[in-house]
């Protein structure tokens, strides 16, 4: 048997305090949450494992970011207690379980009703009754609920995303993987006014979501 707590220990120590995540509220956020409890049944064993793991099957699998990889975009991110977050394709709600934990005023948005679903179960199970979760067309974002103070993109996107940008406060940050493949960038964007500063982070790897897929130009 797996000792998870333990596990979740070894996660924060080995995975993210080597590698530059250094903010005391999100290493407790991270300790706490139980990561266990939001991955596909039967995978349990492999919820701390340094890598993405899918949290969904089908034909648009979602993936639930490597642990070092989402703690250092929600580091970007600057969250603070009261902050209004949208988390996009948060799959079963880790992320918005994280996110929640520093005190964010959490929209979780997932493509799929079922998955929707399960994110709702899960988070509710972990008492995070608070975070509202929607589905809709990811590109798209949640107007709704806009504008945010912070939104967090859970995979890689090879186009800029316009639509999120624009929901945005002013001043508001976006943190997300440009590109697919294991030549991706953890990209930080901060608006200011009618504009959005573009700011490359670190390397990281992550599926690319669909419907941020680059359109395939001409093969000669």
């Amino acid at each position: 048997m797996v000792d998870f707590t333990q596990a979740r220990r070894t996660m924060v120590d080995s995975q993210l305090r080597t590698f530059d995540v250094n903010d005391i509220p999100l290493l407790d956020a991270m300790d706490h949450v139980p990561r266990e409890n939001f991955v596909l049944p039967g995978r349990e064993q492999l919820a701390y494992s340094d890598q993405e793991l899918p949290v969904s099957d089908g034909a648009d699998r979602r993936f639930m970011l490597a642990p070092m990889v989402l703690a250092r975009m929600v580091q970007a991110l600057e969250v603070n207690p009261g902050d209004k977050v949208l988390d996009l394709a948060c799959g079963r709600g880790y992320s918005s379980a994280i996110l929640s934990e520093l005190g964010a005023r959490v929209t979780a948005l997932e493509s799929e009703q079922g998955l929707a679903a399960a994110a709702r179960k899960a988070l509710a199970a972990a008492g995070c009754e608070d975070v509202a979760v929607e589905s809709g067309h990811l590109a798209e974002g949640f107007a709704p609920a806009a504008p945010y103070d912070a939104v967090l993109v859970n995979g890689a996107i090879e186009v800029k995303p316009e639509a999120l940008l624009r929901q945005l406060k002013d001043g508001g940050r976006l943190v997300c993987v440009m590109g697919g493949g294991r030549s991706g960038r953890a990209t930080l964007y901060v608006r200011s006014g009618d504009a959005w500063g573009e700011r490359s982070l670190f390397d990281a790897a992550a599926p690319v979501l669909a419907g941020f897929k680059a359109k395939p130009g001409f093969v000669f």
